[in-house]
């Protein structure tokens, strides 16, 4: 096990420094940041030259690139165009999303996974249709629809929540936020525990449970649930990092100042210094979970091991 994961982190250095290359020759190429800088005039070119200098706009990407990478092995991921460093904004949001996003995992581990178990369960049953049709509906409503049905609702019209959550975003005001980001997820962690929970109760092991006495509920958990959640696992691993970035939907219809929104303000802004840092994270958040989820794997089947 600990060769296996030392290799992967040694496999995770290329895989970094490629998908950081490919982010910043794409933000670099949105535009001339120096331009949003003005406002709607344009720059003198004395005053664009000076800029273009203090955040090193003038050097070859290639080298920006560089500067950009030994700055981030010693920590810095730059400054924003208003002064304040990456790092700081970067305090600010995480927390925030970091909890939109728990939030939200909750949602798609305990909602998801238990229509998934009992539809599995009784395929071909009513309450099978009725989920099974309860969830294509929530694939098709684009999450941005779903976010303003609810937060007119529920928040305008019922006011049973606050329309907009506070600077201080706690749990409480991120339930229907998450559970609006979670909606997609949820509706494919059901189905996906659905399939894999009726194809594994076909299984020889299953029936060999059920002949040798086992009680049902100790065959559905120790022996069919744990198996059955190995694709869902590997779903939920990789969404981890999806929900973060794009939380910026939702956290744009909810006035929620995390990394969704500061990635909207510098896309807006052309502020290649937050877009990169924060992108940069992502990366690193997408990684560490596949990790984490291969490390599962182990856990969930006995079978798998590592070397």
């Amino acid at each position: 096990m600990g060769r296996y994961v030392i290799r992967r982190l040694l496999q995770m250095i290329p895989v970094f420094i490629g998908a950081t290359l490919l982010i910043f020759l794409m933000v670099n190429v949105m535009g001339d940041p120096i331009a949003g800088l003005c406002g709607d005039r344009q720059c003198d070119p004395a005053t664009a030259a000076q800029l273009r200098k203090e955040f090193g706009l003038d050097k070859p990407v290639w080298q920006q690139y560089l500067t950009y990478m030994g700055n981030v092995f010693t920590g810095d991921l730059g400054t924003a165009f208003n002064g304040q460093q990456v790092t700081e904004l970067m305090a600010d949001s995480w927390p925030i999303t970091a909890r939109l996003t728990l939030v939200a995992i909750l949602f798609e581990l305990v909602v998801g996974i238990t229509l998934g178990v009992v539809t599995g369960l009784r395929r071909g049953r009513p309450v099978d249709t009725g989920v099974l049709l309860a969830t294509l509906v929530v694939i098709s409503i684009p999450t941005f629809v779903t976010g303003l049905l609810l937060q007119l609702l529920l928040g305008v019209k019922w006011g049973w929540i606050k329309p907009a959550v506070s600077t201080d975003a706690e749990f409480s005001e991120l339930l229907v936020p998450g559970l609006v980001l979670a909606s997609l997820s949820l509706a494919y962690v059901t189905r996906l525990t659905r399939t894999s929970i009726a194809e594994n109760r076909r299984a020889d092991y299953i029936r060999t449970a059920i002949a040798k006495g086992v009680p049902r509920r100790r065959v559905v958990v120790r022996h069919l649930l744990r198996n059955s959640l190995i694709p869902v696992v590997t779903f939920i691993g990789t969404d981890i990092g999806a929900l973060m970035g794009g939380a910026i939907v939702t956290e744009r219809i909810f006035n929620i100042h995390g990394v969704g929104y500061q990635l909207y303000q510098g896309i807006l802004r052309q502020n290649t210094q937050t877009v990169v840092g924060f992108v940069t994270v992502l990366v690193l958040v997408f990684l560490v979970a596949n990790l984490l989820v291969d490390l599962l794997y182990a856990v969930l089947d006995p079978r798998i091991r590592y070397v």
